[in-house]
């Protein structure tokens, strides 16, 4: 079997790709600390897209890692985690957008962040903006006050060359970025790398 060929997305940036049944997609930081947004769509019914919510209410808890599905909004698996050498992503905060560096970071002329880059990446799919969900951030470090419920971005907790690998439960669109939030990797802007094998 020949090596999965390597994929660079540049800082600050996104694309999207079609993954078979059966495939293997990893994600890998090749740096550290940087940030990935994730979004998957059914193939033939792109109405079918990946659900934080559901995810999480199946689960029971907010942090997933290997051996967890990511399913759908009609509660069918559409990826399953089967590498995490980090154990720790955030499936709480929608992708960063120009609004996200209007309203958090005060930016007057502000970069259009994962949600512009996904939009732009799943156009030639037929998806539209709206059809866009919360993200799988993959990387990302959030923490949550068990009283109070307040929510604070930290620094990632991976490092270079540390990886997710997924496997597709059926025919998916993917959407990928390298995040483009300074708070979400501690304030620097690195690519991202992925791999798919059959």
């Amino acid at each position: 079997m020949s090596r999965p060929v390597r994929h660079e997305i540049p800082p600050r940036s996104g694309a999207a790709f079609t993954l078979d049944r059966g495939q293997r997609l990893t994600v890998i930081d090749p740096q550290g600390e940087q940030v990935a947004d994730l979004v998957a769509f059914r193939r033939d019914d792109l109405d079918e897209v990946i659900s934080s919510g559901r995810t999480i209410d199946y689960a029971s808890r907010i942090f997933l890692t290997t051996g967890d599905p990511i399913y759908s909004n009609r509660s069918n698996v559409l990826l399953r985690i089967v590498e995490d050498t980090v154990g720790r992503h955030d499936f709480l905060l929608t992708p960063c957008s120009a609004e996200t560096f209007r309203i958090i970071y005060g930016d007057e002329h502000p970069h259009r962040g994962c949600f512009g880059n996904l939009a732009a990446a799943l156009a030639p799919y037929g998806i539209v903006p709206d059809r866009i969900p919360v993200a799988f951030n993959v990387f990302m470090h959030v923490t949550v006050d068990g009283q109070s419920g307040e929510i604070a971005v930290r620094p990632p907790l991976s490092r270079a060359g540390d990886r997710v690998s997924f496997v597709a439960e059926t025919d998916l669109v993917i959407g990928l970025t390298a995040c483009s939030a300074l708070q979400s990797n501690n304030f620097s802007f690195k690519p991202i790398h992925y791999e798919i094998e059959s």
